[in-house]
């Protein structure tokens, strides 16, 4: 499909395309049952994984596609499957997923060059989102599930998991894709909780997070100066200024996030 098209897959437009039906079957399945859904696919390619999901009984997929090579081959798919396909040439980075019809769920195998902004786009909105099924580089998806006190854990893992519930739900080696990548690749679910932050305590809470693991190997009472008033914040949320950002729960960076946002700084 993708050389009938002239489809190569490009470097710098972070392309990877997973055309094996199988996996794209069980990349699919991890949306979990799908009648009814909008489905928002992004970098869709030659269209291996929107056929499977096309083959769920999702209510309508649309596909947003930056790279206009793609445009042909997605077009025949879209013309076989009318009223349940629509395919975007669009950044998704600029796209509004959120305007879609509820419920709604996003399914990809992300550019890699993207897959980081556009998650922390998605997780600010995570109450727009039933399910969020994702493709990363393994490295990525490591970062989201991240424990703390782990090499991995870090501000990624601190705001994908206090929105969500986070799973990595299958790996993928390079072999899987076409062509193959440097790295071993996995697809990571997340669940959004119920309860969602209002969206001045996200911003509170990603300038908390970028402050700390900004700086991740000073003390917090060294990390957090640049919010100002750092001791202070520190104190009143229970937190001993000589611990590091990676020790630190969730729920501590909670507290300092209402913290900041309590002050208006």
């Amino acid at each position: 499909m993708p050389r009938r098209f002239g489809l190569d897959a490009r470097k710098a437009l972070g392309q990877h395309f997973l055309l094996d039906e199988a996996v794209c079957r069980r990349v699919a399945l991890l949306a979990g049952d799908l009648s009814g859904r909008h489905v928002l696919e992004v970098g869709p390619g030659p269209g291996g994984l929107t056929r499977a999901l096309l083959a769920s009984p999702l209510a309508h997929l649309t596909a947003v596609e930056l790279d206009e090579r793609a445009l042909a081959a997605l077009a025949e798919l879209e013309a076989a499957q009318p009223g349940r396909l629509t395919v975007l040439r669009q950044d998704a980075l600029r796209f509004d997923g959120t305007a879609l019809p509820a419920p709604r769920q996003v399914v990809a195998n992300l550019p890699y060059n993207v897959g980081t902004p556009l998650l922390l786009g998605w997780l600010a909105q995570a109450a727009a989102w039933e399910r969020l099924v994702l493709m990363f580089q393994e490295e990525v998806a490591q970062r989201i599930v991240a424990a703390p006190g782990t090499e991995h854990y870090g501000r990624l893992a601190v705001i994908a998991q206090w929105v969500a519930k986070c799973f990595i739900g299958l790996r993928l080696p390079p072999g899987a894709f076409r062509p193959p990548p440097r790295v071993h690749s996995a697809v990571v679910v997340l669940q959004p909780r119920a309860d969602q932050p209002e969206p001045a305590l996200f911003r509170a809470m990603e300038r908390v997070t970028a402050a700390a693991f900004g700086q991740r190997r000073k003390m917090l009472r060294g990390a957090l100066k640049s919010l100002g008033g750092a001791e202070a914040l520190l104190e009143g949320a229970g937190i001993a200024g000589e611990k590091r950002a990676e020790e630190l729960p969730i729920p501590a960076f909670e507290a300092l996030a209402r913290g900041v946002l309590a002050r208006g700084a």
